[in-house]
This record gives structure tokens, C-alpha cells and sequence, in this order.
């Protein structure tokens, strides 16, 4: 009893100890216009919140800052400029300098010399993440106004190590690229205007410890309502996190509550039991779903360039590589190692059937995994060369690409209790274990050695380990935790059933083709090329590149084709036999540079001293993927040339000087030489060209670099002068966007076939195009003037009242209206938004609808003429839908059985009439005819009926569909026997 005192007063004197030296590190990352966010943050900020603030911004690092002098203003917190080693303390605020990189370390900061160069860097990622390793829950992020992605990679590290995560509400910010990119993570835990933010961080950090404390302590109690937290997300979620880290979860738990204001833990329990929709976060906060492309580049490289070549040098091409991902969140892991494997390919000229298993325990994450598709601020960390070869670029955001998609499957799995996948070449599994208890890491690493193939691949992350284990994983690479399994070593465990590894898995996802989908073929140039080939038509034909090369014969080509003398070579160019050889040469570089296929008809081709005729095909080849932009050259005989043409271009002795012959011999090999000594030029040309075009390219990314450059020193700007400097490039960057807006509006107006009108507030008219004048009698000097005064063509009276309530409601409204001459137009009435989002106005589009309005007439007069049709015929007909139920019934059935159309639609067939319908047979009939695409004709029906008596039916159903809704029905007909 005694020492369990003794222990209880021990954890409260480390626990008080460790609050007394409590102070969360608060970075805060901003760039342009970040210096009216910075002035409300820290007008709002007390000097005792107990908080370090560290200020990185974008600076010209050619330029003094004047970010100190400018703070001071605001706050009465010391503001310094960071100088090396430099111990960050509370209630203190720290700039970075000019042209240097920051990082923290037990904290204290260290200065770097930036390792990229200018308008390249991310110095607000660089420290952000070292933040997040040096302070882990205890670090703050807040990311302010600024241009472009920079401190989203650095928000995501801060929220993984448990920190919490601030960004600016993007209405309130003058350049919202920066928040925007943070927020769409989808991990911020709060979005608000900067001078709200001091009120919420101030409040977290007076209260985080409180809740900790009371965690820590180790209480009964306290412990009892963690259990019962614990069993509320098992009931919601179906997820166990009884093998993870105590502190770790405890951490999660008491930020979550500490967001929320609760400092209490049954409170907090309680609070879950009355919001369900907090468990759900909770549970994702526990998951720590952050990731992100090549996390740890060298990591990557270490795989690409070392580890996974020696592994697929050892295998064959029959052979499928066989990878697990559990803990793949969101897929960029699985994509990142997908790319890698299709570069390590392409590179060695081998490829095999790539089999990547993205698995974790979050649907959501599984979700947006599947559907590859990520937003824009990836591109730091996958690179313009991968983005352009792996991604395509769709309405801002960019979409994995099929080869590499094809390569993934992703499904929900528990690594934990559920079978693993097996004979794998690799397991990536990284900075999960650091999560687990000891116990949960040893039987994880025994599923991993288990899973894997001898000399199989076991990537961790960079704090992760094998432990004991040493024996059973050999090193790789230390640095970054590689590891081979030595299979002839096994950890002690429980038998598994082999058949049982995967079944039971697999079983859950196999049902959907598009994730699991057939084996990828292998490719193999010489098995596509064929099938290329028979695609087109199969005569002789070669592949080729830009160059000429060859890379693959079909068929006999010695009529066409000759080794060319001196060192042996497969160049089209050069092997071409005479009379082809200059032909084939021009119309392969036409091709090449109109991008078109070229055919040549006739042409004669000296054989074995004689000529034939041939046409030559040339196109282009677009799929697979691994073929594209290669050539196709097909030659096709047409056998030899008419003895009419034989003889006309036969040179009679007769009558004809031998010398004049000759000499005409002679000046036509010198116009041959001549001609190939052009062509020959034209090349080197072409060359050069290439070459000039690959210069001005540079020219111009280092013009769009000064670009950048040139931005960021008038970010700069802002610093040095304040709101003068602000102002004056505020005015100068909207003269130039007010001149391009006027360009493009005068070149809208001047090419626009759509009838618009600009308003002002005051419904006078500001501006519309030329076509507007076809619907409203307007003219250029009608400009000011009421619209309400102008001779209208279109038959609505309402347009004022609409338009007011456009300005006041802050609606949009959509009217199909018609002209005079019976035309139609879908009416569009907008708000005006002017580019500091105040309504000045509003814009009236009139789109032309005539050719929908008839169509859609046709359909009703089409439909009314089938209705009037079956409701014309004597024998009752039903329309089922998949479930049986009546969509339709014409009124034969209505007269014949007695009922109404509200006791027949919309009731299954089997309930009809008190159900007296419900007949085996005839359900097991019906229930064949969807799914099975079969009919039945005269089954017969005697039946006494309730209320209409003894009926002798025949019934007929047939499978039918209605195009316009695009679904399938059941007719049913019956034939009255009586």
C-alpha cells in the first residue's frame, strides 16, 4: 500500500515538473499579404501566452528585412531575427533572416545555408517539419496568406507528431493560394480570421495541460473512462486500438478533448456519447492518416537505384512483383512505388505483372486511394519530370494516370487480426510500428517475415526498427531501414492455415474486377508489335523511330531492304534498296512533322536488276503506352510495271547518241549526289533546330524563374515600406490585371454568340455583346440607361422583380422564357462580383434552348402516343421495374380487375389484389427475366379472384427498354381465356 503511495506521488512530481517547463513552439508560416494577417494575429495576441512564436516568411535574399521593426508595432512581445543557436523561450517572437534556412533542434534554432535555389525553396515546409520532429505534439502550426503550396508538407508533419494545426480563413486573406492548400488536406483543426486566432491558441495552450495532467495521473477513474472511450469507437467503427501506445492514444485523446474546451476525461467520454459525429474524428485522429509522394526522397532513392534493381534483376519476365502496403492511407505511397518499379522497367527493358496491395483500416482513406486523384500542392513533392510522365492535370487537380493505377489494389484491412497477403516481394510498411506496443511490433514483424518471399523486402520507416529480430531481417541500408528477410529463420508462432491467408481477405474485394481486374499481360515488345501489326493488315512492314531504327521485321523485306555496307547496322534509311531510299526518307520526316499518316502509291524499287512497283504505308502508333510515337512502314507489291511503261522508259539505240546518253547518265548520278548531300544538310539543320529550340526553352524557364524572382521581390517590398509599398503594388498589379481583363472582355464581346447584359446595382445597363439585340432593342448609346426602359422582344414581365431578388437574396436564377417569334432561351441571372467580392450588380446570359424545347416536345407527343396506344388494346398489360413492382398499367387491366391506379402502381405484382398473385411459378418466371435476359410466353393462370371471380388466363413477359430513362422494365400481358 505504502509504495503504491510512494509511486502515485512520484508520477504527480514528474508530471508537475514536466508542466513547469511546458511551452508549445508555434510556427507560423506566411508570404504575401501576410503582413496584414501578421498585424490583426498579434494586435489580438497577450504577451503571457506561454508560446514561442517563430515567423517564417518568403524573403529576397538579397534584402534587408524589416519584419522586426514592423512587429514591434503590434505587440510588446520582444521581436528578434533569429541568429544561429539561438534558444527559442515563451512569449517571445522569432523571424527567420534573409536568404537562409531554419530548423529546430531540442529547441534551439539553427540557421542553414539554403540548399536550393531561389524561388524554388519552401522554407516554410523546411522548418515546419523539423518542428514537428523536434516538438511532436507539442508543436503549433499556423499558416497565413501567401502565394502558392509552401507549409502544407510542413502542417501535415505537424499534425502526424500530434501537433495542432491553425489556418487562415481564405476570405479573409489577399493571396488565399497558402490556406487553401492547407485546408483541402482536410486535417485543420481550425479555419478562422487571423485576429480570431489568439483567442483559440491561447485558450488550447491554458488548457492542454490540464487534461494531460489529469491522463497522466494513472487514476482508477481516469483509466476507466479511457476503457470506455475506447469500447465507443470499437462500437461505432468495429476498430480495436487496444495494441497501440498508450501515450500515444492518451496524447490524441486529450488534444481532441482540449479542442473542444473539456478538461475533464468522463466529460469528455460523455461528450461522445451525445456527438457520435466526434468519435468519427476522434477515430481519425487516432489513425494518423498522413502522408504523402516519396516521403523521405532518400528513402526512395535507396530503393530505386539499389535495392529493387538486384531484385528484379533476379527474376524472370514470367514472374509477377508482388508488394504490400499496409497503412497506405490515402495511396501516395502505393503510387510512389508503382513509379518507381515502371522507371527500374522501362530502365532495364524488362517488365513484369506488378501486383501492389494498398491496405488500411480507414474507408475513407481507401476511397480517395482508389480514385487517385490529389490535389495540386503535390507537385513539391512528386516533381514536374513524374507529374508530366504519371499524372494527368484535371480541373486543378491531377489524376494518376491507368498504367500506374492498374498496377494498385486497395482495400479496407486490418494488419493486425485479419489474414496478411502472401508470397510478396516487398512489404513497405512504414511509421506504423512506432505507434504499436512491443508485443503488437513482434507479431506484426512475425506476419511480415511470414508474408514475405526468401530475400524479400521489408521497407519501415525512418524511427522504426526490427528490434530482437536482427536474426530473421538482415540490413539493407541502416539509414533508412531496408531489410531482407532471411526465411530459413522463423519467429516462434501459432500454425496458420495456408488456405486461410488469403481467402477470407481477398474474398471481400474480389468481387469488384476494377480493383483486383485480370492479370496484367506481360509486355513484351515483340508479341505487341505483332499484334500492332495484325491490327493494321499484315503485309511486309517494319517499326521504326524518328531516327530510322529498326526495331522490328515482319515478313520478307529482302525485296525492299538490304544490309548497307561497312559496320552493321538496322537503319530503314540506310538499308533501303534504289529507287525507295530518297521516297521513304522525305515521307517519314513529312510524317513526323505534320503528325499524319503518309501513303505512297507506285513507287518502283530496283530488285535483282529489274523494278517492281510497291505502295508504301506509313502511320503512326498510339497504343500501348510503351510503343507510342513509333512508326509503322508497311510495303505492299503490286508486281512490276506495265510493258506499255517498260517501254517508254526504255532507251532505244536507235536514233539516239551514245554520248547524249551518257552525259545524261552522268548528270543524273550528279543530281543524286547533289540530292543526298541536301539531304544530308536538311538533317544537320534539323539538328541545329532542335538544338536552338531546346536553348530557347531554357531561355524561357529561366525568364519564368526571374519571374518568380521578380514576385517574390515584391513581397519583399511590402516589408520594407508597409501598407505604401502594399498599396502602391496593389495598384500596379490591378492596372495590369485591369488592362487584361479589358482586352478580354473587348475580345468576349467582339466574338461571343451569347446574348449577355451587365447591370449595375441600379438595373441601369452597363454593358452587353452585339447578339443581345436580337432579344432587346439595345444600342451602345442606350449605355446608363434603365434596362426597364428598353423595348423588350421576349414575353416575360417578371424580369425586373427576378433581377431585384437576384441583388437582394444574393441568389442565382434560371427562367426558360420565349420571344416573340416563338423562340426559347434559358434565362441566367447572376450576381455581379467585383474582385474585392462586393455585388455591384448583375448579369443577365439568355442561352439558346430551341433545339431542347423541341426535342423534348417530341418526347412528349411520343409518349403520349404510345400511352394512348396501349391504353387503346383490350387485353391488360403491366410495366414491372427490377423489383416487380407495377411502373405503369393501361386501363384494360384497371376495367378488368377492378382497381384503381393508386392500388396498382408502385405495389409489387406479388401484393396485387391481396396478394392473390403471389404464385411460385410464375415469381420464379418473373425473377429469371432481368437478371438472365429471358422471356415466357402463354403460361397459364385459373384462378378464382376475390372480387372479380373465376379468371382462365394466358401470360406472357418479355424483357423491354425505355431509352429515355435508360432502364429496363418487364411487360407483362394477359389474355382473358374466359
Amino acid at each position: 500500500m505504502k509504495a503504491d503511495i510512494n509511486k502515485k506521488e512520484k508520477t504527480a512530481e514528474k508530471t508537475e515538473e514536466k508542466i513547469k517547463n511546458f511551452f508549445p513552439i508555434t510556427g507560423i508560416g506566411s508570404s504575401a499579404g501576410g503582413l496584414d494577417a501578421l498585424k490583426k494575429f498579434f494586435m489580438n495576441m497577450p504577451p503571457d501566452s506561454g508560446s514561442g512564436f517563430v515567423l517564417v516568411q518568403h524573403l529576397d535574399p538579397t534584402h534587408k528585412s524589416s519584419m522586426v521593426e514592423l512587429l514591434n508595432r503590434y505587440t510588446s512581445m520582444d521581436v528578434i531575427q533569429v541568429e544561429n543557436g539561438m534558444e527559442v523561450k515563451p512569449n517571445h517572437v522569432y523571424v527567420i533572416p534573409p536568404n537562409k534556412d531554419m530548423a529546430i533542434l531540442n529547441g534551439v534554432l539553427q540557421l542553414l545555408e539554403p540548399s536550393k535555389p531561389h524561388g524554388l525553396r519552401t522554407p516554410i515546409n523546411f522548418f515546419l517539419k523539423s518542428l514537428a520532429e523536434d516538438q511532436k505534439d507539442n508543436a503549433i502550426c499556423i499558416i497565413l496568406s501567401g502565394f502558392g503550396v509552401d507549409g502544407t508538407i510542413g502542417l501535415k508533419e505537424i499534425k502526424s507528431g500530434g501537433g495542432m494545426t491553425i489556418a487562415q480563413d481564405p476570405k479573409t486573406t489577399e493571396s488565399n493560394s497558402m490556406p487553401i492548400s492547407a485546408i483541402k488536406t482536410g486535417i485543420v483543426d481550425f479555419v478562422l480570421p487571423p485576429e480570431e486566432m489568439p483567442k483559440t491558441l491561447v485558450s488550447y495552450i491554458q488548457s492542454s495541460h490540464k487534461i494531460m495532467n489529469k491522463i497522466e495521473t494513472g487514476e482508477v477513474k481516469v483509466e476507466q473512462d479511457l476503457q470506455k472511450i475506447f469500447i465507443l469507437i470499437r462500437n461505432r467503427t468495429g476498430h480495436d486500438f487496444s495494441s497501440y501506445k498508450e501515450s500515444t492514444m492518451n496524447r490524441r485523446i486529450g488534444k481532441r478533448a482540449n479542442i473542444h474546451q473539456i478538461d475533464n476525461i468522463a466529460d469528455y467520454a460523455f461528450y461522445l456519447q451525445r456527438h457520435p459525429e466526434e468519435i468519427d474524428h476522434l477515430f481519425q485522429e487516432l489513425l494518423i492518416n498522413v502522408t504523402s509522394f516519396f516521403r523521405d526522397p532518400e528513402a526512395f532513392n535507396s530503393l530505386k537505384f539499389k535495392i529493387l534493381p538486384e531484385l528484379l534483376a533476379g527474376k524472370d519476365e514470367s514472374e509477377a512483383i508482388r508488394v504490400w502496403v499496409p497503412g497506405c492511407s490515402s495511396g501516395e505511397e502505393v503510387y510512389s512505388i508503382a513509379m518507381i518499379l515502371r522507371e527500374i522497367m522501362e530502365s532495364m527493358g524488362k517488365y513484369f505483372e506488378v501486383q501492389i496491395f494498398g491496405t488500411d483500416l480507414d474507408d475513407e482513406a481507401i476511397s480517395t486511394a482508389r480514385k487517385g486523384v490529389y490535389p495540386d500542392n503535390i507537385m513539391g513533392d512528386v516533381g514536374e519530370k513524374r507529374l508530366k510522365r504519371f499524372f494527368i492535370k484535371k480541373e486543378g487537380k491531377y489524376h494518376i494516370k491507368s498504367e500506374i493505377r492498374e498496377l494498385a489494389v486497395f482495400a479496407v484491412h486490418n494488419v493486425l487480426k485479419e489474414p496478411p497477403f502472401t508470397k510478396l516481394d516487398m512489404v513497405s510498411c512504414r511509421n506504423l510500428l512506432i505507434y504499436l506496443k512491443s508485443d503488437a511490433q513482434k507479431n506484426l514483424l512475425s506476419i511480415f517475415n511470414y508474408a514475405l518471399n526468401p530475400d524479400g523486402i521489408l521497407f519501415l520507416g525512418p524511427s522504426e526498427s526490427v528490434g530482437d529480430a536482427l536474426d530473421v531481417f538482415s540490413s539493407l541500408d541502416k539509414k533508412w531501414k531496408i531489410f531482407k528477410s532471411n526465411k530459413h529463420v522463423g519467429f516462434p508462432r501459432k500454425r496458420i492455415e495456408a488456405s486461410n491467408l488469403f481467402t477470407s481477405y481477398a474474398g471481400r474485394i474480389s468481387d469488384k474486377k476494377s480493383e483486383f481486374g485480370e492479370k496484367n499481360e506481360r509486355i513484351d515488345v515483340s508479341n505487341l508489335a505483332t499484334r500492332q501489326l495484325l491490327d493494321i493488315y499484315a503485309p511486309p512492314s517494319v517499326i521504326i523511330n524518328d531516327s530510322g531504327e529498326i526495331f522490328y521485321i515482319h515478313g520478307r523485306m529482302g525485296k525492299y531492304l538490304e544490309p548497307a555496307p561497312g559496320k552493321a547496322r538496322l537503319n530503314l534509311f540506310d538499308m533501303a534498296r534504289e529507287g525507295i531510299k530518297f521516297e521513304l526518307r522525305s515521307a517519314i520526316k513529312n510524317a513526323i512533322f505534320n503528325k499524319k499518316d503518309v501513303f505512297l502509291e507506285g513507287l518502283r524499287v530496283k530488285t535483282n536488276g529489274d523494278y517492281n512497283k510497291v505502295n508504301t504505308t506509313i502511320k503512326f502508333i498510339k497504343e500501348p503506352e510503351v510503343m507510342r510515337n513509333l512508326l509503322v512502314v508497311s510495303f505492299e507489291d503490286v508486281g512490276k510495271p506495265k510493258k506499255s511503261e517498260e517501254e517508254k522508259i526504255k532507251l532505244s539505240k536507235e536514233g539516239v547518241n551514245e554520248n547524249r546518253v551518257s552525259e545524261l547518265e552522268n548528270e543524273l548520278m550528279e543530281t543524286k549526289e547533289r540530292l543526298n548531300i541536301i539531304t544530308e544538310e536538311m538533317e544537320t539543320s534539323y539538328e541545329e533546330l532542335k538544338a536552338s529550340n531546346e536553348e530557347l526553352q531554357s531561355m524561357n524557364e529561366e525568364s519564368q524563374s526571374t519571374n518568380e524572382e521578380l514576385e517574390t521581390s515584391k513581397e519583399e517590398l511590402q516589408s520594407i515600406n508597409e501598407e505604401l509599398a502594399t498599396v502602391n503594388s496593389e495598384l500596379q498589379s490591378k492596372i495590369d490585371e485591369l488592362t487584361r481583363a479589358n482586352d478580354d472582355l473587348n475580345n468576349f464581346f467582339n466574338s461571343t454568340e451569347i446574348p449577355t447584359i451587365f447591370l449595375d446595382k441600379d438595373l441601369n445597363i452597363r454593358n452587353f455583346t452585339p447578339e443581345t439585340s436580337e432579344l432587346i432593342k439595345i444600342r451602345k448609346s442606350d449605355l446608363g440607361r434603365p434596362l426597364s426602359d428598353i423595348i423588350s422582344n421576349i414575353r416575360y414581365d417578371n424580369l425586373n422583380e427576378d433581377i431585384k431578388q437576384v441583388l437582394h437574396r444574393l441568389i442565382h436564377k434560371e427562367i426558360e422564357i420565349q420571344t416573340q417569334d416563338d423562340n426559347w432561351y434559358l434565362m441566367r441571372i447572376t450576381p455581379y462580383k467585383t474582385s474585392e467580392d462586393v455585388i455591384d450588380g448583375v448579369v443577365i446570359i439568355f442561352v439558346d434552348i430551341n433545339d431542347r424545347m423541341n426535342a423534348e416536345e417530341k418526347v412528349k407527343a411520343a409518349l403520349k402516343y404510345s400511352e394512348n396506344i396501349v391504353n387503346s388494346l383490350r387485353e391488360p398489360i403491366l410495366v414491372l421495374n427490377e423489383n416487380l413492382t407495377v411502373y405503369s398499367a393501361n386501363q384494360s387491366f384497371y376495367d378488368n380487375f377492378k382497381v384503381n391506379p393508386d392500388e396498382t402502381v408502385g405495389v409489387s405484382f406479388f401484393k396485387l389484389d391481396k396478394g392473390q398473385w403471389d404464385i411460385a411459378d410464375l415469381r420464379n418466371l418473373l425473377e429469371k427475366i432481368l437478371p438472365e435476359n429471358t422471356e415466357f410466353n402463354d403460361y397459364k393462370v385459373e384462378k378464382e379472384f376475390s372480387d372479380i371471380g373465376y379468371k382462365k388466363m394466358l401470360i406472357n413477359a418479355h424483357r423491354i427498354y425505355r431509352g429515355d430513362v435508360g432502364t429496363q422494365f418487364i411487360l407483362l400481358t394477359i389474355e382473358d381465356l374466359k
